[in-house]
Parts: structure tokens; sequence; C-alpha cells
């Protein structure tokens, strides 16, 4: 069949890349996703979920923090079957923390997040198995989200709207016209071991801490640097309010509420090879002195599990605390003379809707289209619709 539309591949099924299909799948473009794994097989998979409000980043990066609390307000909206709607704490544990009181205002204030302070007897009383050292605590709009089931509603939405997803097709090389454009890529079907090309308009490289590796098959490049961080997770739900340090960020001061479990993250270090990071013995006893910290209970818990993955930080040259949550949309036309291909990386899980309308506006721009966004108001569709045999079905 003659293809009537413009074609885009997107390189990585994470959330910016399922995000990215439905934007421009609703857009009317014809888009394939292609993974060397499944949905959510990288980062996405392994973040604890937590729903950012932004305050966390409220004082030292403001420009994450106003992403996040304006994109955690449309996914309580698009995205309620994947969330928990059940706020968090910011505690003070010292003196430390109390310093950081006046600046945690401020920031809040300027980024137009709600904070509410509560007095600590109250907060115990909401969350019994708090620390009953806490000497000031506020109440912010975090929540939790399921990460497989989040990628998922995306992914839905985007073949609902005719995008094909192609898991375990891994991209080997770009393929290219000879003079600097990108045409299509060659991709490696790792289930039957075949071999092929898939023509494109354009090729947009979302694969995260993985897009600098991308980039070298064709020599381009892109400033990041994965920052893994590890994560531990218990086996009891001692809150149900995320808990963060009421402190400039660090390791070990978010405990989280996921299912039935907790989980404390993360540590932060920088890593040259992003396949293959070891969960480092130490780091993973420092986080259950965190988690201890925040709430005292996790040492009568038992681990289920310690994991980590890595984070697509813009930047280089600083420390992976100092680099900014924002993220970047690179055109290689700008920045490598390589016409055809676009790589969006950085952000939060919670900011991927955000980050697919910007690199969705680029897209279209490259390709002459005046399409808008319309993916900030109407629901996303079930997770489940996404197994679905029926694909497309508008």
């Amino acid at each position: 069949m003659t293809q009537t539309k413009a074609h885009v591949i997107i390189i990585g099924a994470g959330f910016t890349g399922c995000a990215l299909a439905y934007d421009l799948a609703r857009r009317g473009l014809a888009v394939t996703v292609v993974d060397r794994g499944e949905i959510a097989s990288g980062t996405s998979g392994r973040t604890h979920g937590l729903l950012h409000s932004g305050a966390r980043y409220c004082v030292n990066d403001q420009e994450s923090a106003i992403e996040c609390i304006h994109e955690n307000i449309i996914l309580r909206k698009i995205a309620h079957q994947c969330i928990e709607y059940n706020g968090g704490f910011f505690v003070a544990l010292n003196e430390q923390d109390l310093a950081y009181q006046a600046r945690f205002e401020i920031g809040a204030q300027q980024c137009g997040i709600e904070i509410d302070a509560i007095h600590p007897q109250k907060a115990r009383q909401l969350e019994p198995n708090l620390n009953p050292a806490v000497l000031a605590v506020y109440h912010v709009p975090d929540g939790v989200f399921d990460p497989l089931r989040l990628a998922l509603a995306f992914a839905a939405s985007a073949r609902f709207f005719g995008a094909e997803f192609l898991p375990y097709h891994e991209m080997e090389n770009f393929l290219t016209n000879g003079q600097g454009t990108v045409t299509g890529i060659k991709l490696w079907n790792r289930l039957t071991n075949a071999h092929s090309e898939l023509k494109a308009d354009l090729v947009v490289n979302a694969t995260g801490a993985w897009a600098g590796m991308i980039l070298k098959k064709i020599g381009a490049s892109v400033v990041v640097t994965p920052t893994p961080g590890i994560m531990v997770a218990y086996n009891r739900r001692l809150i149900n309010r995320v808990i963060n340090r009421l402190n400039e960020p660090g390791d070990g001061d978010i405990l989280i509420p996921q299912r039935r479990m907790v989980v404390i993250g993360t540590t932060s270090y920088e890593a040259e090879e992003v396949d293959y990071i070891p969960v480092e013995k130490e780091q993973a006893i420092q986080m259950d002195r965190d988690a201890i910290s925040l709430v005292p209970g996790v040492a009568t818990c038992n681990r289920r599990g310690v994991y980590m993955s890595a984070r697509p930080l813009i930047g280089k040259g600083e420390a992976g605390r100092s680099l900014a949550r924002t993220f970047k949309c690179f055109d290689h036309r700008e920045t490598d003379g390589i016409e055809g291909l676009v790589t969006i990386t950085g952000g939060k899980a919670t900011t991927c809707r955000l980050m697919a309308e910007k690199t969705a506006d680029l897209v279209c721009q490259k390709l002459g289209l005046t399409a808008t966004c319309e993916t900030a108001c109407e629901p996303l569709r079930s997770y489940r619709e996404y197994y679905r045999p029926s694909g497309v079905n508008r």
C-alpha cells in the first residue's frame, strides 16, 4: 500500500517514546516505534514511580519544578487509571533541614506549587510510622504511578490512532541518502533473527540514557550524562504518602508507597557502560539507613529487591545532583549537520507528555505540518488495550 502520511520512526518505547507516538499519531502522522525489548524495558520500567509535584526541585532547579507541577496536574486528569492520589510530606529531621524551610517555602511559591505546613503531631496521626522525631512537615501534591501501566496507556492510545509498535526489534544502524540525510533505519528482529530496513521521513531517537550510544552510529552526539541510581523495595507498605526529606536533593531522601511495598531512592553516580550497571552492596546498605531515618519501621522489613535505573541528565562536567532535571530536544541538522534526525532526552517520567509535545512540535515543523498538540485534555485509553489483537480500532 502506498504511504500517504508522513512517516516517523521512534527509537525507544519508554515513557517518552510511547507518549510521542501518541502525540504524533493523534496529529495524523504514520508512526512506527521500535525497541530492542518490550514496552518500558529500560529506565522507564525501573523507576520508583513518583509523580513529582516539583517541590523537590523548587529551590535549585525551578525550570524542572514548574514542568513537574504543570504535568502533574495534567497526568492526574488524563492518566487517572495509573495514579494513586495520595500526596506527600516533606519532613525535617534536624537543624539543617529546618534551615532549608524558608528557601523551600519561597521556591514553592515561585513555582506555583501548593504546600501546606502541618503540625508534626498531625502528620504522625496521618502516617503513624513516620519518624517520631520529625521537627517540621509540609504537605505537597506528590503522587505515585504504576510505571508499566503509564507507558502502556500511552502506547494503547498511540495504537488507537494508528501507531505501530515493533518490540524486540533492535536498531542496528541508520539509513542515509549519502548526502547527510537520514532516511530510515536498519533493524534486527531479535525473535526471528531476521534483518530488515525501514524507511521514514524522519527518525526520532528517544532512547534516554542510551541516546549517545545510538548517535555514535552516525557520528552525531548529545551532551547527556547517564546517571544511575540504586533503589530498594521492602515487603511492607508502611506509609500511604510519599515521604521526602526537607532539604536539597540528595541520596536516599524519598520513600514511596508502591502497591504493597515501600521503595527508597536513590543514589546518584555517573556510568560509562549503560547496558550493565552493577548494584553495589554499599549503596543498598546506605538506602536501608536512609529509609529507616524517615520511617524507622523499615528496620523490621525484608527487602523485596534492589534495582537501579540510569537517568539521562542534560549536561557534562558537573556532579549528577547539580545537573538540571529538565529535558532538551536536539535537531541534528543544527548540531551535527544531519537532516532527518531528532533526539529527545533528559526530563522525568512526570514530564513525558510535555517532552512528547515539544518534540512533536519540532517534528511537524521540520516536515512542514501545522497540526497542533491535543494530548493534554482527553483521558488515555486503558493500558489493557495495548495487547488487544485488533490494534487500531477507531
